[in-house]
C-alpha cells in the first residue's frame, strides 16, 4: 500500500512544509504502507490547464503538466492532505491540484492534517465536501494543529514548528484509519 503524503501550499516560505516533514517522519516506524512526500510545488500546475473536463477525460491529458501530476496520484492508494487554511477555506493550489484530476482519486482513502490561526478546521470541513465527490473514503480523525499556539520564533522572526505532545498519538490513530479505509476499498478501485 502506497500513501502520499501531498504538501498542499505553494506559497513562499510556507509553514506546512514543516508540517508535511513532521508527517513524513512520524511513518518513519511505521510497516503498514509505504509514505512518500509529495510537494505540489514540483508540480506548477496550471489553473484548469486541461481543455477536457477530467471525469470525462479518462486520463488522457493534454498538458504535460497535468499528464505528469496524473501519473504520480495515480501511483498511490490513499493520501494525507496537509492543508492550510487561507482566509477560511481551502487553498487555492491544492483545490486546483485536485480539480485538473478525477479518476486517480476515486475510491481512494484520504486523510485530512491542517494548520492555520485556528487550526485549519474550516478548511478540512470544506475538504470533506470536496472529497466526497469522486467517492473518496475520509477518515474521521484529524490532526489540526494551531499556528498561533503550537509554534515558536526563530531568530529571524519566522515561525518554528512546534506541535503540542499529544500530536504523536492523533496522528498515528489518523494514519491507522486510513489504512483501514484503503484496505477497505481497494477492490472498489477500477
Amino acid at each position: 500500500m502506497k500513501i502520499a503524503i501531498i504538501l498542499g501550499s505553494t506559497r513562499p516560505g510556507r509553514f506546512g512544509e514543516q508540517v508535511a516533514h513532521w508527517v513524513l517522519e512520524q511513518t518513519k516506524d511505521r510497516d503498514d504502507a509505504e509514505y512518500e512526500l509529495v510537494d505540489l510545488a514540483d508540480y506548477d500546475l496550471d489553473l484548469l490547464g486541461e481543455p477536457v473536463v477530467p471525469g470525462a477525460a479518462k486520463r488522457q491529458y493534454e498538458n504535460p503538466k497535468t499528464v505528469r501530476w496524473g501519473k504520480k496520484i495515480d501511483e498511490f492508494d490513499g493520501f494525507v492532505f496537509v492543508t492550510p487554511e487561507y482566509n477560511h477555506g481551502v487553498p487555492a493550489a491544492l483545490k486546483n491540484a485536485f480539480d485538473v484530476l478525477f479518476p486517480e482519486w476515486v475510491h481512494k482513502g484520504a486523510a485530512l492534517v491542517s494548520y492555520g490561526a485556528d487550526s485549519g478546521v474550516r478548511a478540512v470541513e470544506q475538504w470533506r465536501t470536496i472529497l466526497a465527490n469522486p467517492q473518496m473514503h475520509v477518515a474521521r480523525a484529524q490532526v489540526s494543529f494551531s499556528t498561533m499556539l503550537e509554534t515558536t520564533e526563530a531568530k529571524d522572526g519566522s515561525l518554528v514548528f512546534a506541535p503540542a505532545e499529544r500530536r504523536a498519538k492523533e496522528l498515528r490513530n489518523l494514519l491507522a484509519q486510513l489504512r483501514k479505509l484503503t484496505e477497505a476499498t481497494a477492490s472498489l478501485r477500477p
